[in-house]
């Protein structure tokens, strides 16, 4: 049993700790951004014609959709859920 122990214990620490989320859910907008140290994401923009803006000219730029956007779920404004609610 010890020995499994160890052998766990050994295994997460090779493994070392996990990467953050690399997304910021506050803007629907990214831009990866590609160097020779490797990659990252710059999550700030509103538009992707704003991002697209921002990378033209910038070398190794990709502007894509958030996918953890916070509000991806969620209905557009102005629009009114008219199925009748069951009551219990």
């Amino acid at each position: 049993m010890r020995l499994l122990a160890c052998g766990m214990l050994a295994i997460a620490v090779m493994v070392g700790p996990a990467r953050a989320q690399t997304y910021d859910p506050s803007y629907p907008v990214c831009m990866q951004v590609f160097t020779i140290d490797g990659d990252h994401f710059e999550c700030r923009y509103s538009t992707l014609a704003q991002c697209q803006a921002s990378a033209s000219g910038r070398g190794g730029t990709q502007c894509l959709t958030n996918p953890f956007f916070a509000q991806a779920g969620r209905k557009p404004p102005g629009r009114v859920d008219r199925r009748p609610q069951r009551a219990y």
